[in-house]
């Protein structure tokens, strides 16, 4: 590589610092007002910063049988995750049962419920209403007045004469999309309907009539005409056609208008709030604190540990950190605690790509190169090793953002986020900075690497021991089935659900003053945290009134007459300005589904990648078996520590998921790298490629385990209780991923490789054998 001159060394390191600078003003603006809730800050979820909270009720004096409910939410949630979904700020809304006929929907990041609920929509029902009923009198006309059309009947009369077709529960799908006009080959804005079987039959009737009259369709929805198309000719299959919209916009509302008129339940607007954060009112304060205060230690480390390499990477991690800041912040992206989550991996990423390129280069060094041959050459080695463990986490957020729903698309995005940008900032920002800092003359090998042995690694045994550790692993893992068997035994539950999964009880009580959170936090919180005998209470302030609704396990009769005595005698509240009433899980049956498959999906497209880059399914295998170790692992700390399982279970699961696999394909790219050349592959020779590999790469694997541990760490010291439910297993799982790369993976990849390699062997004696028989 040419190298660079002082001058434009100093230039660059200049401008550099220049820029830096201006995002590091930017980037702490962001974080102030952020602090102060103001307009420039970032968007936050529901957990960090609270939304609008609107509720509805089911329309009728029956009540509803559970599956419409449940059908209902179902709808709802795709509703606003297909239409209002812009950014994650949908992705992360919570819909869920209030009582027997009432649903609430709360979405983050909103501060005018006025606003989203025109932007939402009045669930309830769409009409397909014929032009003419059976007796040939015409249901709607135009009205020149008002510039549309009305109705003729009121609805009642229209669905017992049959002039109601169907109804948007007939409805399979709505979207917008563009067709090519035959005519003129331009694109037109169109609506595209498939229908289920019920619908596509009673569509096939009425259109065949209608084509055979030329007459039209129109559609009715909350109490107008929302298009009145001509029917041209009977469409008997089920797939439809809408023509004839101004723009892209028309299209889009018309599918959306279908899609939220497909709910199984009319619903009506009961009440909508602004509300608080779930987390309390120090989660985010003390969230950027940790973040802070976790960055500088890791710069230290770097710095100390690589030195002027370590400089290097510290500047290019500040630039990562403005970044991804401006990034969240200029494009409204919601950020949640498992989105924090995905952000301290790709942190831990972006350091470990600086500490694979640094390993690489100080190996060069002790062979006897120059520094600045040994930079050009220890980059060209660690990009294979930095590109496929960033891609293999690529291909995992990826998945989980399409497959996934709520909390784990959420996460997706800011990893995937992350990634990219720590790629950038390692593979051309520390390279650019590499060559500045041996421009202005910093030539000497001695601030490029601490030379501590002869090869630059003390050589370690490690897969001797395979059997002590599969031992360990297998002992912690059943420990954890063991204990979620005895409490299910027991009739509790095999892992301490939360109110999230399982549902509860939700308190609305009106107090006679407002109180902030900080005082909701400290003194109300710790009352209601005795009567329920749990510390997995969620707090929502009403915005601008006196009203607090408490979330809490479900509370019997008992505890609920405790509760309000206890409000009485230490707050003076009433008993009539309290409410309670059970609520439904806010990840529900379906977001489960979506995140197992989600999961398994990923972990099948990593085993693929991984194997089509390593050319053997053994390296894949390996990697997969020690990726369900560690989540097994951490589903075991759950249970022994018996850790609330909520919504940050499922951040910790996908966030060990992406470090294991990252951890282990460094290991599985230098074992690739050091098989090269290797004639005889015994089992010694196996096994001293395996050690060197480990004995290799454990001074990174060390190293970013720290950098990563570290920043959480400081969440679990800093953090309010429940950032530090969330810190703890995430912590085992950081450190539990390291050593399942260095104790597992290779050990497992040592035994295949032996098996495979054994049983080949054996296949070709027994034929040659036989040959020489006959």
């Amino acid at each position: 590589m040419k190298r660079m001159k002082k001058g434009k060394g100093i230039a660059v390191l200049i401008a550099y610092v220049v820029i830096i600078a201006l995002l590091g003003y930017y980037a702490l603006g962001v974080v102030r007002a952020t602090m102060k809730g103001s307009d420039d800050s970032l968007k936050l979820g529901l957990d960090l910063a609270g939304g609008v909270s609107i509720t509805y009720e089911v329309v009728g004096d029956e009540s509803p049988s559970q599956e419409d409910m449940d059908d209902t939410i179902m709808k709802l949630q795709q509703r606003i995750e297909n239409d209002l979904g812009d950014d994650t700020t949908t992705t992360e809304a919570a819909v869920y049962q209030v009582g027997d006929n009432r649903i609430t929907v709360e979405i983050p990041g909103v501060s005018d419920a006025n606003a989203m609920l025109e932007e939402l929509g009045t669930p309830g029902q769409i009409y397909f209403i014929a032009q003419t009923d059976a007796d040939g009198n015409t249901n709607y006309t135009y009205d020149s007045t008002s510039g549309g059309y009305v109705l003729n009947y009121d609805l009642d009369t229209l669905v017992e004469n049959g002039s109601v077709i169907m109804t948007g529960s007939d409805v399979a799908s709505a979207n917008a999309a563009y067709q090519t006009n035959q005519t003129t080959n331009a694109s037109e804005p169109i609506v595209e309907l498939s229908l289920t079987d019920e619908g596509t039959e009673k569509f096939a009737t009425a259109t065949t009539a209608a084509a055979a009259a030329g007459q039209s369709i129109g559609i009715y929805y909350d109490g107008e005409f929302v298009s009145v198309p001509t029917v041209n000719s009977a469409i008997t299959d089920g797939q439809c056609v809408i023509e004839g919209m101004s723009d892209y916009d028309e299209a889009s509302d018309l599918a959306s208008y279908i899609r939220i008129g497909g709910l199984d339940l009319e619903l009506e607007e009961l009440q909508s709030e602004v509300v608080g954060a779930q987390l309390g009112s120090d989660a985010l304060e003390t969230s950027f604190m940790a973040a802070g205060i976790g960055l500088l230690v890791v710069m230290v480390f770097l710095m100390f540990m690589y030195l002027v390499p370590g400089v290097v990477a510290s500047l290019a991690l500040l630039l990562y950190t403005t970044i991804m800041l401006g990034i969240l912040n200029a494009f409204d992206i919601t950020l949640t605690l498992p989105g924090i989550a995905g952000i301290i991996l790709s942190i831990g990423m972006a350091v470990d790509a600086n500490v694979i390129i640094f390993a690489r280069i100080k190996e060069e060094l002790i062979a006897g190169r120059t520094v600045a041959n040994a930079m050009d050459t220890g980059f060209k080695k660690a990009l294979s090793a930095i590109v496929d463990g960033n891609i293999t986490t690529l291909i995992a957020a990826a998945v989980l953002g399409v497959i996934g729903s709520g909390t784990v698309k959420g996460f997706a995005i800011t990893l995937a986020l992350g990634v990219v940008i720590s790629m950038f900032t390692a593979l051309v920002i520390t390279r650019i900075l590499m060559n500045v800092f041996y421009a202005l003359g910093v030539h000497d090998r001695k601030f490029y690497a601490r030379m501590k042995h002869a090869d630059g690694y003390k050589m370690r045994k490690f897969v001797e021991k395979r059997k002590i550790f599969f031992a360990a692993s297998a002992l912690v893992i059943l420990a954890g089935f063991f204990s979620m068997g005895f409490h299910a035994g027991t009739g509790d539950k095999a892992l301490n659900f939360s109110l999230e999964f399982l549902g509860g009880t939700s308190t609305t009580v009106t107090f006679d003053q407002e109180y902030t959170l900080e005082e909701i936090d400290s003194e109300i919180v710790p009352i209601v945290s005795e009567v329920t005998g749990d510390n997995d209470i969620q707090v929502q302030k009403v915005d601008g009134g006196e009203s607090v609704i408490f979330k809490t396990k479900t509370l019997d009769l008992d505890q609920r007459e405790e509760l309000n005595t206890k409000l009485n005698e230490n707050f003076g509240v009433e008993e009539s300005n309290i409410t309670s009433q059970n609520i439904s899980s806010t990840i529900g049956s379906e977001m489960r589904r979506d995140s197992l498959i989600a999961v398994v999906v990923a972990a099948l497209f990593m085993l693929l990648y991984i194997w089509f880059r390593f050319k053997d399914i053994r390296f894949a295998s390996a990697a997969i078996i020690a990726l369900i170790h560690d989540v097994l692992v951490v589903l075991s700390v759950y249970a022994l520590a018996r850790i609330s399982v909520g919504s940050a279970f499922i951040a910790c699961m996908l966030t060990v998921i992406g470090y294991s696999v990252n951890d282990t394909i460094v290991i599985f790219d230098r074992i690739r790298e050091n098989l090269v050349g290797l004639k005889n592959q015994d089992e010694a020779s196996l096994i001293e490629v395996a050690d060197r590999s480990i004995s290799q790469t454990l001074s990174r694997s060390i190293s970013t385990s720290f950098t990563t541990a570290v920043t959480v760490l400081m969440l679990l010291i800093l953090g309010v209780s429940s950032i530090r439910e969330f810190a703890f297993p995430l912590l085992v799982g950081v450190l539990v991923g390291t050593y399942s790369s260095i104790c597992l993976a290779t050990e497992l990849w040592f035994l295949m490789k032996l098996h495979i390699k054994s049983r080949v062997k054996t296949s070709k004696k027994t034929s040659k054998k036989a040959k020489k028989t006959k």
